[in-house]
């Protein structure tokens, strides 16, 4: 008797499983045959049946002017450029203007003739036809004068506005009151006010008075609305379209009107009319752009993303609709989204300059400045008078210390003056700030940094102008020295030409720094400020042992004790030279006349509908701070009203709201009211201080200003340095005395203070920018000098600065930052770190530190900050440098891939609960797959290559607390996530649930069609049952086959043309059936899993194949299919019985090729696993 044996494939076999059909990997498969078996009795021809989606699966991950005349102000706004709003812009309507001449075709035969070749005969033909098409307005019942109005409408159709002009005013010297004359002598005035704006009176005037004939016609008001866009007088405009729309609502209408409102920055409204617009006429893919960009610009990124997202399936070659999703990603703070999105646009137009431009900034904002210069390149050579790339070109080359190419680009931006009446840019504001301080930094460069001190240096209108970025207009202000040649620029830095203690300084820097990164949207990853502040860590760190230890330290030219602004300058001077554009300088180091008047630090939450997405964690408690101040206010000088204010705010659930509550109870606050907040003293607990100033104005919910400000007068400076003076004697003095003991309270009662310390600091604001990072280096360093280390990372939406400036006393910051941070003994090998101060003691050498790649050795990913930042270490201890503890180790990576993992389960959860559509849902579940690429990071951090070597690793240290929790941790994300799969399951009725043993068929009837993927034609199961012979070679093990008369087929229910990519792909050679119906699925009661499929330990297995760095075939995205397919493994006899039957439980629920013998020996069907 004769068998087939039929491989029914889920998705994933097509890349792991299928692919050893062909490539015999040392790894075990269904397929790869390695033991010896016995030749059966009878021969058995066993057909595989590989039902595959050919799909790049889960590797391939779907992500990112309305009228002419709008251009200028749409680019401000980050819109479209003209060519491509044209592509749109026109309705499936037609134009009165359009020509057509049926006899013409581009590059045929006649050809095309221009518009100045046109004579009197083919003036007077295409006016005949826009008679008969009815293509002009305001026809009369004349014929001859219908005939004379359209050769005007043909002649500004042909841009001959000049000569329609005369030959419309010709017509109305004959009838003063022809509206269809007026109306087209308005459009051709209208034309030429593109290019002459004193033709915009003259269009005016006449689409006004037919307006006053014909009052009912919208294309009139439409016409004139775009006269009127131009001469700033939107809301004219706006009234002009909103007229026509009450007369004839269109798609167009609508989203000229969206335009206009979006330009006006009424970005609610004008999201309203974009979607009315797409309501009237679904495939409008600029209307769907335009609607993403008015919630791009509210601070909504997710819902941009999704709307861009859409625009694209209208367009899938959308280059900006790309740019504007990388622009939400980088926003969002998702670098690797944000680059493949410009990626895209740059791959359909490699010269788009918005898409270079864009990708360059936002390398140099992620660190890669040489990445970026290459970008800023490229712009110059498409676009040589690009100021923004030119500014950051200048930017990138001083901040690597290449000084002379980045003076030489700064010199041609400040070269490119405005034109009289033009509003200079901010580039060319900037510039000659950061020429100058380029000479400085370059005058300085070999000069012990410990040795000078820039804010005594530059002058002090300089930095007063710098820091409130305002003209440079500085009455007898010398310039700094210009390059000297002798001094040359920094050169590249091999990682690998520092020694072993420096590489390992440099990688706990790396490490350290991006423990400081914000997990909030608005905030990209800079891996350069990462290394800077992790350096500063570093050094406040020994400088305060030091200290501590009654050494001094060398500041300013002088060796003294430190002081508090010393610890906090070790931390300004690396954040000044990892981003020179940005001006940290101490606000009361300016001039005196400027401190007195005071430096107002503003931060806008709300504008008008803009939305500030770095602060809105923040919202909520600012609000019920307002609330208290609001209700103590009524209790001191409004007692009998409170509790009708109380019961009124109590309804308020968003600042918004809270004005026309303020308006009801106090006609004081009809424009609007301020909040202050008071910080307690420690040093004079009866005092307080000021803090920051809460303003609310507007009149309405929608145009309104919400913002904070801190206000740094001269005054309130000293109460605060008298506070942080008064907190660094005592913590000197603590930590004298720490260095000499072991009591566990001495510590902290250090760590109170020094999170005290900086909880005044960051309410004053002192510097001019960088408070923040500056602030929480200093917090990690002074902590690791008292023997505690940072492990724990911010959490999503927390920001230092905010988090001290809401929070009410310096106990309730410590509190909450000691929540996060989570304390441990600091390893001792930290003692060993080489000295920072001695290793980058000038700013070259701070530069080329920093300007160093070592990515290939901090294992913190070039394109990711979810990598687990790990790899650098381990090299190095096993290198023998660095000896970390095992435990630590263990517990921060399943924190950290917990963390993570939360992270994807959470979005996947949220997504799913807003009653998406199955397919819908399916793609939700698809991004569950960047769960492995995840545990392949946390498998190398480790240094195992499998789960079960991982398990192994936490038994041995399960009897550490910190272990077990960390590790129930995971188990528990585990119970979470397969819960959340099996929901989806139930929820989207998947078919595994509806087919099962009872449903399947014993046997195949010889009559069941197939399609051949080879060749197209049809096959049935006949021509295959009951041939003996070995059809196919399966490399070196055929004869095993062979010795069973084994016949081998792969079935795939999906299209010829993914098939036969398929096996071009994997080199597969044996016969291919295509069965799109799933006819042999459902036979054998084969349905479909979310849960069986991206089940948690089958993301850590191919977790497992990442580490191992297993290639696997790629496919195509149009051939994507089905990733939820459950397949499995049957044989069938000479007559189609089912002689052998194993359906697969997953991906990777594959029977051993043993198994599958004796079975077929056997004759027998094993019971389901």
């Amino acid at each position: 008797m004769k068998s087939f044996r039929l491989l029914c494939n889920d998705w994933c076999l097509e890349k792991f499983g299928a692919l050893e059909l062909h490539y015999q990997s040392d790894g075990a498969s269904h397929l790869h045959i390695k033991h010896n078996m016995a030749p059966a009795g009878r021969g058995v021809v066993v057909v595989a049946l590989s039902l595959l989606c050919l799909c790049r699966a889960i590797f391939s991950t779907e992500y990112f002017s309305t009228l002419t005349f709008f251009n200028s102000e749409l680019h401000k706004h980050g819109c479209s450029s003209p060519s491509e709003w044209e592509e749109y812009a026109a309705d499936c309507e037609a134009s009165i203007l359009q020509l057509e001449d049926p006899e013409c075709e581009e590059g045929g035969n006649p050809p095309c003739e221009s518009v100045f070749s046109l004579n009197a005969e083919k003036i007077l033909s295409q006016a005949k036809v826009f008679i008969e098409q009815k293509r002009f307005p305001f026809p009369v019942e004349n014929h001859n004068t219908n005939e004379e109005l359209a050769i005007g409408y043909v002649l500004i159709g042909n841009a001959l506005y000049d000569e329609a002009i005369k030959h419309f005013s010709l017509l109305l010297q004959g009838d003063p009151e022809l509206v269809s004359a007026i109306y087209g002598r308005g459009i051709a005035y209208g034309k030429k006010s593109l290019q002459d704006i004193k033709n915009a009176d003259l269009a005016l005037y006449e689409l006004s008075r037919v307006i006053a004939l014909e009052p009912n016609r919208p294309e009139v008001y439409e016409q004139r609305a775009e006269i009127l866009s131009p001469l700033g007088r939107i809301s004219e405009a706006l009234s002009d379209l909103s007229k026509a729309i009450q007369l004839q609502p269109s798609a167009r209408l609508h989203r000229h009107r969206g335009t206009l409102l979006f330009i006006s920055e009424d970005y609610v409204a004008a999201m309203e009319d974009f979607q009315q617009s797409l309501e009237l006429k679904k495939n409008q893919p600029i209307a769907m752009l335009y609607k993403g960009l008015t919630y791009f610009h509210r601070g909504m990124l997710k819902e941009a993303i999704d709307t861009f997202k859409e625009a694209l399936k209208l367009k899938s070659d959308f280059i900006d609709a790309y740019k504007s999703l990388g622009q939400a990603y980088r926003e969002l703070g998702d670098f690797e989204a944000a680059m493949e999105s410009f990626q895209k646009a740059l791959l359909l137009n490699q010269n788009h300059i918005q898409s270079l431009q864009l990708r360059g900034m936002m390398l140099y904002h992620h660190g890669s400045l040489q990445e970026a210069i290459r970008n800023f390149k490229r712009c110059l050579q498409l676009e040589p008078y690009n100021e923004v790339c030119q500014y950051m070109k200048g930017l990138s080359h001083v901040a690597m210390g290449q000084f002379y190419e980045g003076i030489k680009a700064q010199t041609k931006v400040m070269l490119n003056d405005p034109l009289l009446g033009q509003k200079a840019s901010s580039e060319y504001l900037k510039v000659k700030y950061l020429r100058e301080y380029s000479r400085y930094l370059h005058s300085h460069l070999d000069i012990a940094v410990a040795e000078y001190n820039v804010d005594q240096d530059l002058p002090g209108n300089f930095k007063n102008h710098w820091a409130k970025n305002l003209p440079f207009l500085i009455e007898d202000y010398e310039e700094q020295p210009g390059l000297q040649p002798h001094i040359k620029d920094v050169l590249p830095q091999n990682f690998e030409s520092y020694n072993a203690d420096i590489q390992k300084l440099v990688c706990t820097a790396d490490h350290l720094g991006a423990l400081m990164q914000y997990n909030t949207s608005g905030f990209l990853p800079n891996r350069r400020i990462h290394r800077a502040m992790g350096l500063a860590t570093v050094e406040v760190m020994q400088a305060m042992q030091r200290t501590w230890s009654n050494s001094k330290v060398r500041v300013n030219g002088k060796t003294r004790q430190m002081q508090w602004r010393d610890m906090f300058d070790i931390a300004v001077k690396w954040r000044r030279i990892a981003d020179p554009d940005q001006p940290v300088l101490w606000l009361d180091q300016m001039p005196a006349r400027s401190l007195s008047r005071g430096f107002n630090n503003h931060i806008n939450l709300i504008r008008g509908q803009i939305i500030n997405i770095r602060y809105l964690a923040y919202f909520s408690n600012i609000l019920d701070f307002i609330k208290d101040r609001i209700r103590g206010y009524h209790r001191a000088y409004n007692p009998r009203g409170l509790l009708e204010v109380s019961q009124a705010l109590d309804s308020v659930n968003k600042v918004e709201d809270l004005l026309p509550i303020m308006k009801q109870f106090n006609s004081k606050t009809r424009d609007g009211f301020t909040v202050n907040s008071k910080v307690p003293s420690l040093k004079d607990l009866k005092k307080e201080h000021d803090g920051f100033t809460i303003t609310i104005t507007g009149d309405r919910v929608g145009n309104m200003l919400f913002s904070v400000e801190t206000q740094t007068t001269e005054e309130r400076t000293q109460q605060y340095q008298s506070e942080i003076e008064s907190l660094y004697k005592e913590l000197t003095a603590k930590g004298k005395a720490l260095m000499l003991s072991t009591e566990l309270g001495d510590a902290d009662a250090v760590c109170n203070l020094i999170l005290s310390l900086v909880y005044y600091f960051c309410n004053l604001m002192p510097l001019s920018r960088g408070s923040s990072v500056v602030a929480y280096s200093v917090v990690m360093g002074a902590l690791m000098a008292s023997g505690k280390e940072v492990i724990g990372r911010i959490p999503p939406g927390k920001l230092v600065d905010f988090e001290a400036m809401t929070t009410p006393s310096p106990e309730d910051f410590s509190k909450t930052a000691k929540s996060w941070m989570k304390l441990k003994s600091l390893p001792v090998w930290y003692q060993s770190l080489p000295s920072v101060a001695e290793s980058f003691p000038t700013t070259r050498t701070m530069i080329e530190v920093l300007n160093t790649d070592s990515t290939s050795h901090s294992g913190i990913n070039e394109v990711t900050t979810r990598s687990l930042p790990t790899q650098c270490e381990r090299r190095l201890e096993m290198a023998g440098e660095v000896k970390l503890k095992e435990d630590d180790l263990l517990i921060n990576a399943v924190s950290d891939f917990v963390s993570v993992g939360r992270s994807i389960l959470k979005e996947a959860e949220n997504e799913c609960c807003k009653g998406l559509s199955q397919e819908k849902v399916a793609e939700t579940i698809t991004s569950l797959f960047s769960l492995a690429a995840v545990g392949a990071s946390f498998f190398t951090s480790l240094s195992v290559k499998n789960r079960s070597e991982a398990e192994e690793l936490w038994k041995t240290a399960y009897r550490h607390a910190e272990v077990r929790d960390s590790t129930e941790d995971l188990l528990q994300l585990e119970v979470d996530w397969d819960s959340f799969l099996q929901r989806q399951d139930v929820e989207q009725q998947m078919t595994h649930r509806l087919l099962g043993q009872d449903s399947r068929a014993g046997s195949l009837t010889g009559e069941m069609a197939f399609t051949d993927a080879r060749t197209g034609g049809t096959v049935n199961l006949a021509q295959y049952l009951g041939k003996g012979e070995s059809l196919l070679l399966l490399e070196t093990n055929q004869g095993l086959l062979d010795a069973q008369s084994v016949r081998v087929l792969v079935v795939s229910f999906d299209c010829k043309e993914g098939a036969q990519y398929w096996l071009q792909e994997t080199g597969c050679k044996y016969d291919m059936l295509l069965d799109p119906q799933r006819k042999v699925y459902t036979a054998f009661g084969l349905g479909r899993s979310y849960a069986k499929v991206f089940k948690f330990d089958n993301m850590l297995k191919y977790g497992e194949y990442f580490t191992l760095s297993r290639q696997f075939p790629e496919m195509k995205s149009i051939y994507i299919s089905d990733f939820y397919q459950l397949g499995g493994d049957f044989v069938l006899d000479e007559g189609g019985r089912v002689i052998y039957s194993h359906p697969s439980q997953g991906p990777l629920d594959r029977p051993e090729v043993a198994e599958i013998l004796a079975g077929i020996a056997e004759g027998r069907c094993p019971s389901d696993p």
